[in-house]
């Protein structure tokens, strides 16, 4: 298991390494994508990647342009573009040539789609990462809401949104999950669910890494 302090420690020592924020962001996206795709079969799916506008949002912009190949794609993108690292905000730019994106601000914005009964659908985490604290703050509130209310799959990125990494606690309210992919190591917090948690490398501990983009 790893502490959200030691996987931090983990990522600076990797960039120090020379190993870029944005190389492990596409690895972990990747890894996503592959982890779900061995276990379903994506050809009649529809995925709905729920989006923030942290580096976990980031994860989930690099994932959807792997999963677009497969099947049917759309983000959910619950925040401002210009809020994002430089990193996530390259690969929102990369992947809305190819995905549909929505954007949510508010609760409003949600009462303009809804999502049909006869489709299989898999909803997919990627709202927050680690460093979660506290209240839940719109928009992002009403996504973790809208994430539990629908029926399908649900798989989180890293740890489900709204869960303290090194405690487990649920402070407000967190995203549910059937599966949750985490990188590197089983975070300290989510030991109670590793029954549901697929490991994957992002390639922290390698000194290069090499990447093939979709």
């Amino acid at each position: 298991m790893i502490t959200s302090k030691e996987m931090k420690k983990l990522e600076h020592d990797a960039v120090q390494r020379g190993i870029s924020i944005e190389t492990l962001m596409e690895n972990a996206g990747k890894q996503v994508y592959l982890a779900i795709k061995k276990k379903q079969d994506l050809a009649d799916k529809q995925v709905v990647i729920f989006c923030g506008q942290g580096n976990n949002g980031g994860d989930g912009f690099v994932a959807a342009r792997y999963f677009v190949n497969d099947c049917q794609t759309i983000i959910l993108f619950f925040g401002e573009e210009d809020k994002l690292s430089p990193e996530a905000q390259e690969n929102y730019r990369n992947v809305e040539k190819k995905v549909n994106i929505i954007t949510v601000t508010c609760k409003e914005d949600l009462e303009k789609f809804h999502f049909q009964d006869d489709l299989e659908f898999i909803f997919i985490d990627a709202l927050l990462g680690t460093g979660v604290k506290g209240d839940i703050r719109e928009p992002i509130s009403c996504g973790i809401n809208l994430f539990n209310s629908l029926k399908g799959d649900k798989i989180a990125v890293d740890l489900p949104s709204g869960i303290d990494p090194d405690t487990g606690e649920v402070h407000d309210k967190a995203c549910y999950a059937d599966l949750i992919v985490c990188f590197h190591d089983l975070k300290q917090g989510l030991e109670k669910f590793k029954d549901k948690v697929v490991i994957v490398d992002i390639g922290l501990n390698d000194a290069v890494v090499k990447i093939e983009k979709a």
